[in-house]
């Protein structure tokens, strides 16, 4: 951190008490600024990264973690694409003709997540996020093996169900390293392009699926399946150089190695650097605070106090809201929209998914890399009401094609600008931020639990939309019907996002527990005492001549603003 101008280091002589007297007024102004300070997030020493060597080196490490996203977007536009190509139906036959077989097929990445509720945090809080990363990709390669090099029916479930178990190790301890080593002024944005990339995920198999689909046997999609292992590949090949979470270190008893992380890639080495030392300082006094209270680290804990069931009753609604918007209906029944469009070939077809995907990685980079500049709670809300309106749109041409004998190629084409209108809607909020805000809200006790819970809820409402909306859409008397729920769903997810949705731009991770909690759940570490020490002498000069010639701000400003 730079020291303030050499013009304001002095000794202080006659006529600085005369001064002080003489303007009270500033005085209790500086006062009350301190006080604030210590009941308000600190204002940091802004840091642009890409001029800092240290931080450059660590967010180029950081995208081995963003890599477990990818996965993630690969395996759900997987099986879509697959059906597609009529050497996947003819190699399994009358077992995905049967929609029960193929909802299980579908499902059995949904179900391998689930088995790893209780496992995944136990390892991750026990063991380290790494240890936890590098189990999730194994069994993912392994997954991802067997289904490229199945036999039959079988052994292609079983693959997708090791999948599903190492996902969910892998993806939700990477969000949590990511979150944990990031400078405090960069969390919001790298954390929410973290689940940007699983429209890369998406993309890449769509991409090369269009390609593929040329091969005229299995390999056509064998070789996209046996793709899937890739970035898990990489990520175990590249995370050894990755540091551990200072947080994590800390909760082991292990303070030295947590000051030295936080040093080495927040300030170039710097353990004296009074944002590295204020860092330090509140993760450990914060850790230390949830010991002594003797907060067990249970799932109970969710349900013991108010902020907690805030906090969970957020966590479980993104899940909810993420994937059950509607937005399954697109993926589910994007054939029949195109078709109704006259879009009937199947490489126009993947031209168009491929499009889309490409529109929603631009989307939500952009959503991603502005979220400290709008803020979290406004791009939820403009989201939420943009999906709600475009959704209502969608199932107005829908009933206009529909009453149209299903002949009106004019609705047809209208239903896909809405789809794409909502798919943008979609990217600004529930993209980048799904996981970035949940991470934000959860105390570093319940973070990994509290992570899991999300992860659940979205493998389980896929699982639950993926079996009940086809039976819904193939029973009602007309589809607009089924799509009038969802639009009044939307409203009422709207109305609890304006509700509960709280801001959480600035804070860093501790001191957003303040919102939640109160003001007792934070370590009370002062920015400017932690200077002062480290300073010495030159701190309390800078600061007091700095009264004296008040034409710029203060050295407490120079220093911390």
């Amino acid at each position: 951190m730079p020291l303030a101008p050499a013009h304001v280091f002095r000794r202080l002589g006659e006529g600085d008490e005369e001064y002080f007297e003489k303007d009270n007024k500033h005085a209790s102004q500086a006062q009350a600024e301190r006080h604030l300070a210590d009941v308000k997030p600190p204002r940091l020493e802004n840091v642009v990264w890409y001029k800092e060597p240290h931080l450059r080196k660590l967010y180029t490490m950081s995208l081995v973690l963003m890599i477990a996203s990818a996965t993630t977007g690969y395996d759900c536009m997987l099986v879509n694409t697959s059906q597609q190509f009529q050497q996947w139906q003819n190699f399994f036959g009358l077992e995905v003709n049967d929609n029960n077989k193929l909802g299980i097929l579908i499902n059995m990445f949904n179900i391998g997540s689930v088995c790893s509720f209780f496992i995944t945090p136990y390892i991750a809080d026990h063991f380290g996020r790494k240890i936890a990363i590098i189990i999730g990709c194994i069994f993912m390669i392994a997954g991802g093996l067997l289904t490229a090099l199945c036999n039959g029916f079988a052994v292609y479930v079983s693959g997708r169900f090791l999948l599903g178990f190492g996902n969910s190790l892998a993806q939700m301890a990477s969000p949590l390293l990511l979150t944990e080593i990031c400078h405090p002024q960069h969390r919001g944005p790298v954390t929410a392009i973290y689940n940007c990339l699983w429209n890369v995920g998406a993309l890449l198999v769509t991409s090369v699926g269009w390609g593929t689909a040329y091969i005229s046997n299995d390999w056509s999609w064998r070789s996209i399946t046996l793709l899937q292992i890739v970035p898990s590949v990489t990520q175990i090949t590249f995370i050894w150089w990755l540091p551990e979470s200072p947080r994590y270190l800390v909760n082991k008893d292990r303070s030295d190695e947590a000051l030295l992380v936080l040093a080495k890639h927040h300030a170039g080495g710097d353990i004296q650097n009074a944002v590295v030392q204020y860092e330090f300082q509140e993760i450990k006094q914060t850790i230390q605070m949830d010991r002594n209270a003797d907060r067990a680290t249970t799932y109970m804990d969710f349900l013991r106090t108010k902020g907690n069931r805030w906090r969970l009753a957020i966590i479980v609604s993104l899940g909810i809201i993420s994937q059950y918007s509607g937005n399954a209906l697109f993926s589910n029944y994007i054939n029949i929209i195109y078709e109704a469009a006259g879009i009937t070939q199947q490489d126009k077809k993947l031209a168009m998914s491929t499009g889309k995907t490409i529109v929603d990685l631009i989307v939500t980079i952009a959503a991603a890399v502005n979220v400290d500049r709008f803020g979290r709670r406004p791009l939820f809300l403009l989201s939420t009401s943009g999906m709600m309106v475009s959704f209502a749109c969608w199932t107005a041409t829908g009933a206009i094609y529909e009453n149209s004998g299903m002949t009106s190629i004019q609705s047809g084409y209208a239903q896909l600008v809405f789809i794409w209108i909502f798919g943008i809607f979609y990217d600004i909020g529930f993209s980048g931020l799904l996981v970035a805000y949940a991470l934000e809200i959860l105390p570093f006790h319940l973070r990994a639990k509290g992570m899991m819970i999300m992860n659940i809820t979205v493998q389980a409402v896929l699982a639950i939309g993926n079996q009940t909306n086809k039976i819904a859409w193939d029973n009602s008397p007309r589809h607009w019907m089924f799509m009038l729920f969802y639009t009044c769903w939307d409203v009422v997810e709207l109305m609890f996002v304006w509700y509960f949705y709280i801001e959480t731009k600035g804070p860093t991770l501790e001191e957003t527990a303040r919102i939640f909690d109160g003001d007792d759940a934070v370590a009370h570490v002062k920015l400017h005492e932690i200077a002062k020490e480290i300073q010495g002498d030159f701190y309390e000069e800078a600061h007091f001549a700095a009264y004296r010639n008040r034409t710029g701000p203060t050295a407490r400003d120079r220093y911390y603003s």
